[in-house]
């Protein structure tokens, strides 16, 4: 079986354990492939300097600025990300998107700094990994209205990309699906009581489903309370093959596709 992790953090140091151990855990576990992900300009280039590495799994990078830091970017940021984008091991544009739990930047300036990000990975023909996490007092339309229509304005659907560690409702998982997105599906799917997320694995179709581990975070049920790592992308991927009726087999097979189409639309890189 080919396990992908299509999102965690090897990148974030100090690392919780050395990466030489947690890849070659990794890769014990079956897992083939992680993609690296950037939340600001010093942790995109180490992304990029780990993809390539040679090595189980193969490392694949995503760049750019996390809603957190939107108030740093100023013009030679977009300058700075337009160059790492140019690296053939830049898969995606990411992480990006809004964040109001923390507002640890205005909501405007994030707003301003995910747009300008969407329109710069359309322009270059990147797909989009997308953070989004509401507020503990939403606003009207909240995160993902808002975030929708930045999506829509920006002609996100050329690219498509993936709503990461999705944790939206079902109409939300429907609209991220009609704009021509993935969902994909972490810790959080396993604790007992994410009935309604199970209920959206469930009924997502088959060839838009990604699976991650958000590592050091959201570490699965048999894990909580240890840092994630991207061996443990086995337990997401088979409680999800549990929800939906599948043998782990067919499940890993079929994200393995999906994100083969997502990341590397050319072919192996």
């Amino acid at each position: 079986m080919r396990f992908v992790d299509t999102h965690c953090h090897w990148n974030e140091e100090p690392l919780k354990a050395p990466l030489e151990e947690q890849r070659a855990a990794a890769a014990e576990a079956g897992v083939v492939r992680a993609v690296v992900v950037g939340f600001d300009l010093p942790s995109s280039r180490r992304a990029l300097e780990l993809a390539r590495q040679p090595g189980v799994p193969e490392i694949l990078a995503a760049v750019g600025l996390h809603p957190h830091d939107a108030r740093t970017a100023d013009e030679g940021f977009y300058e700075d990300l337009r160059a790492l984008l140019a690296d053939p091991r830049a898969a995606a544009l990411g992480e990006i998107g809004l964040d109001y739990w923390y507002d640890n930047s205005p909501r405007e300036v994030q707003r301003e700094v995910f747009a300008r990000q969407v329109a710069l990975g359309v322009g270059v023909g990147k797909p989009l990994v997308l953070h989004l996490r509401d507020g503990k007092d939403p606003e009207a339309d909240g995160v993902y209205g808002q975030a929708f229509r930045i999506l829509e304005e920006g002609k996100a659907r050329e690219v498509g990309g993936v709503f990461h560690c999705f944790g939206g409702n079902a109409s939300q998982a429907r609209a991220a699906l009609d704009l021509g997105f993935h969902l994909s599906f972490a810790g959080p799917l396993t604790y007992p009581k994410n009935h309604a997320l199970r209920d959206i694995a469930r009924d997502c179709p088959l060839d838009r489903i990604l699976t991650e581990t958000d590592a050091p975070y959201l570490a699965p049920q048999g894990h909580r309370g240890k840092p994630n790592e991207p061996a443990w992308v086995v337990e997401v991927a088979r409680t999800l093959a549990e929800v939906r009726g599948l043998s782990l087999e067919a499940l890993t097979e079929a994200v393995w596709e999906n994100a083969e189409r997502l990341f590397c639309p050319g072919g192996p890189r």
